[in-house]
């Protein structure tokens, strides 16, 4: 049934297509490789907070290419509150070297193609990131989506039925003996979510 609905779900999208430019979006993705990335953003309301910084990295055939990276960080269109800054440590002096959203959100999609996009609670992410890309685009993002916490629960479910797993981001990290990378900014937890996925993906 799912996969029912992901084909509708991508010839919709498709046919809503207003931009030829983004037309890559749906071809055939490469064998073998996806996108792992992450956002850090003014709030966890898509409709009324603004991203801050995107952050992503290219995965092939079991390896992470770090040297196929992206990160920027967005000049925002409004002040932002002492306490956001707290939270994602972007200084106010890094956010005004930042590039426009709609810049940051086109380089995005030209980053990722067509792969399949891997994430921590990525439903929250594509949202944030298709705020933008819809007004650039006419439509959404059509890549695949992979949640590494629902990954993670099918593998923990299936040792431990009926109990509960503990689906934090940095409990993941430890059960499954992953080094953390410092202060959690988008590209850390970017590589950090792509190690999630491999080690899941070849269990």
């Amino acid at each position: 049934m799912n996969s029912i609905l992901e084909k509708l779900s991508f010839y919709y999208k498709k046919k809503r297509l207003k931009n030829p430019n983004y037309s890559f979006l749906f071809e055939e993705p490469p064998e073998n490789e996806y996108v792992a990335f992450d956002t850090e953003t003014t709030g966890l309301n898509p409709k009324v907070d603004d991203i801050l910084s995107i952050a992503a990295v290219k995965i092939k055939d079991n390896k992470i290419l770090l040297n196929e990276r992206f990160n920027v960080i967005v000049r925002p269109d409004r002040e932002i509150i002492e306490d956001a800054i707290k939270i994602h440590g972007l200084r106010k002096k890094d956010l005004e070297s930042g590039i426009p959203i709609e810049e940051a959100v086109d380089r995005f999609a030209h980053f990722i193609g067509s792969r399949p996009l891997v994430g921590y609670y990525l439903e929250f992410d594509v949202a944030m990131v298709n705020k933008y890309f819809k007004k650039l685009s006419g439509t959404t993002l059509p890549n695949k989506q992979i949640e590494v916490s629902a990954l993670y629960y099918d593998f923990k479910i299936g040792l431990i039925p009926q109990g509960f797993v503990d689906l934090r981001f940095d409990s993941i990290l430890k059960d499954l003996d992953i080094p953390t990378f410092g202060k959690h900014d988008a590209l850390n937890d970017a590589i950090m979510t792509a190690l999630i996925f491999l080690k899941l993906k070849n269990k």
